[in-house]
């Protein structure tokens, strides 16, 4: 089977390296910090691939679209309405590109067992 190329990924490595030396000095419980950081990418107007970062973790935490509505109606009056619907858009992006993910990785696993029985 023929193995993923190899990438030079600096950029990504240090946001990986800053979140893990975070979370190590962090004391929140999962659901705060979660809450405390799509708080923080609304508030700055972020991109859609800064919440990608965070649908995983918010579904080992049982976040739910509920309590993310909540979160949103919580904060804007401080952060304003055009951050708030711009994130939900931002936010809806990248469930979007998770499920495409998701479903490119289950293809991927599903063509390499097909795959191996055939060469059984």
């Amino acid at each position: 089977m023929a193995t993923a190329p190899e990438f030079d990924t600096p950029v990504l490595d240090t946001i990986a390296a800053m979140t893990i030396d975070s979370l190590e000095h962090c004391h929140m419980d999962e659901r705060m910090l979660i809450i405390s950081r799509i708080a923080a990418l609304v508030a700055m107007d972020a991109p859609a691939i800064s919440y990608l970062a965070h649908i995983n973790p918010a579904v080992k935490a049982d976040f739910t679209v509920e309590q993310l509505q909540d979160l949103l109606v919580a904060i804007a009056p401080v952060v304003g309405t055009a951050r708030v619907m711009s994130a939900a858009g931002h936010i809806a992006q990248a469930f979007g590109v998770a499920l495409a993910l998701a479903e490119s990785e289950a293809e991927a696993i599903a063509q390499a067992e097909a795959a191996s029985r055939n060469m059984s």
